[in-house]
């Protein structure tokens, strides 16, 4: 009991995320695409995780800890 106000208010979010019409900013997104060839090697908290930039190749088949 005590779950028709929270299941009201998930309803009520899911229908508006549903039916409301998202405004794009197309210019904006324009220029982030054609950003250039600057920003191709990343180096923040968005870069690949698998790289290898601690200069240690990543051994995923290793078994040692059997």
């Amino acid at each position: 009991m005590g779950r028709g106000r929270a299941k009201a208010k998930q309803t009520k979010v899911a229908r508006e995320l549903k039916y409301s019409v998202p405004t794009t900013d197309f210019d904006s997104l324009q220029r982030e695409l054609a950003g250039g060839s600057s920003s191709s090697h990343r180096s923040g908290p968005l870069a690949d995780p698998l790289s290898d930039r601690d200069g240690y190749a990543r051994e995923d088949d290793d078994d040692d800890w059997r």
